[in-house]
């Protein structure tokens, strides 16, 4: 099994600034590579370059820059011309399929925050002081960086990240070869559905409240990014308020995202330890949050009717607040490394069928709260009979594969 460690970097004031210049020197190489697929392909024979044109090339740009380009990886730069490859290649398959195509972009300094090391021991090195009580991570033109390690790593590492959050450096490990360890069977199966109101609603009727995090912090992330907006927004130089402006508009949304994360990953575990098979709805969060449709007036051209727009955003700023889409990767997660099951179901109708005799009807669903069948009368918590329904199917799909 494959896992991934993260871990918090703690350089020091010079391997700070080594790091900054290392990402600088990786968005250079990476525009560059892009500027030259855009002119070749844009000059008459509308030649198209390759991966393996450009990667032949380092040899060359490491010669020519050696106080740049020449103090990093090899290997690191091979896997950054990589990642430009695998955007053009996104870029292809998406226009084959007539989806939005969404051209590869340059990237920015502040936006470019990661450079991955493909292996092990080539321009990294993971424990790289075995005899040192701290533990460090050696990367070429950086140094030994200490590393905050808070848990054991297990497996053996295969390829080394090293990313940026704000004003944060963090170390990402991939091990392969990692073994399962399962927890000891409880005979407990569970459904669970999920919700704006509450978090989650499992079949045996608990209701997990939603902390809401975005919401918690709205009025000071809302001032933070007011004071931003005073700033330009296109500028080549920004100043000492505004550079002030940004971090603090960076730190907020990144300890959301930690309180976010934190949150996830406690629940999922709670639902692990306690339950052998997990249910939940097969849920496309990307389809669910996205905006309304226009309408055009016909009888005023160039105006429009209303959509229902401002609801609706108001609706998906909630439901990404939640972070269903995080969750259930979690949950997926956790339960592979315990040996657990995790059975997604068809989301249709869950909270409109009736679990007693089976009826299903829009009117069903009274409020968002209640359910009452028009059928029977059954009456219960429309989340509580999402959740059972959940389970229910889960059973079915079960007995199918079985």
């Amino acid at each position: 099994m494959i896992r991934a460690y993260k871990f918090l970097l703690r350089p020091t004031a010079r391997q700070t600034v080594a790091l900054g210049e290392m990402l600088r020197d990786h968005c250079s190489l990476y525009n560059g590579a892009l500027q030259e697929r855009r002119d070749a392909y844009r000059h008459a024979s509308k030649t198209s370059v390759k991966y393996g044109d450009q990667s032949a090339q380092l040899k060359e740009i490491r010669a020519f820059d050696p106080e740049r380009q020449g103090r990093w990886s090899f290997s690191s730069q091979q896997a950054t011309l990589r990642r430009l490859d695998k955007a053009f290649a996104a870029f292809f398959r998406r226009v084959k399929a007539g989806q939005t195509p969404g051209y590869p972009r340059f990237k920015g300094v502040g936006h470019f925050d990661t450079v991955a090391f493909p292996k092990d021991g080539d321009g990294c090195r993971w424990d790289s002081t075995p005899r040192d009580r701290q533990t460090r991570v050696r990367l070429q033109g950086v140094g030994h960086v200490r590393v905050h390690q808070h848990r054991p790593v297990q497996g053996r590492v295969k390829t080394i990240s090293v990313k940026r959050e704000g004003s944060r450096w963090y170390v990402v490990l991939a091990c392969d070869e990692v073994s399962v360890e399962e927890l000891p069977p409880t005979g407990a199966i569970v459904g669970i559905d999920m919700g704006v109101a509450h978090f989650l609603t499992t079949s045996d009727g608990e209701h997990v409240a939603n902390p809401h995090f975005l919401q918690a912090m709205a009025d000071e992330l809302a001032e933070a990014q007011r004071h931003l907006a005073t700033f330009p927004k296109r500028t080549r130089q920004r100043t000492k308020k505004h550079r002030a402006a940004a971090r603090k508009v960076a730190k907020l949304h990144g300890r959301i995202r930690r309180q976010r994360a934190d949150f996830h990953h406690k629940m999922a575990r709670g639902l692990i330890t306690g339950h052998d098979v997990i249910a939940h709805e097969r849920l496309n969060t990307a389809g669910m949050t996205k905006s309304p449709a226009s309408k055009a007036d016909p009888e005023q051209p160039g105006s429009f009717l209303p959509n229902g727009a401002a609801a609706k955003a108001g609706l998906n700023r909630s439901i990404l607040d939640a972070g269903w889409a995080q969750f259930l990767t979690i949950l997926a997660n956790k339960a592979e490394s315990a040996g657990r099951l995790v059975v997604p179901v068809d989301a249709r109708n869950t909270s409109r069928t009736c679990p007693v005799c089976g009826h299903v009807a829009k009117e069903n669903r009274v409020t968002q709260e209640r359910f009452q069948c028009t059928a029977c009368g059954f009456a219960a918590n429309a989340d509580h009979v999402g959740a059972a329904n959940v389970l229910n199917r889960a059973g079915l799909a079960l007995r199918t594969a079985a």
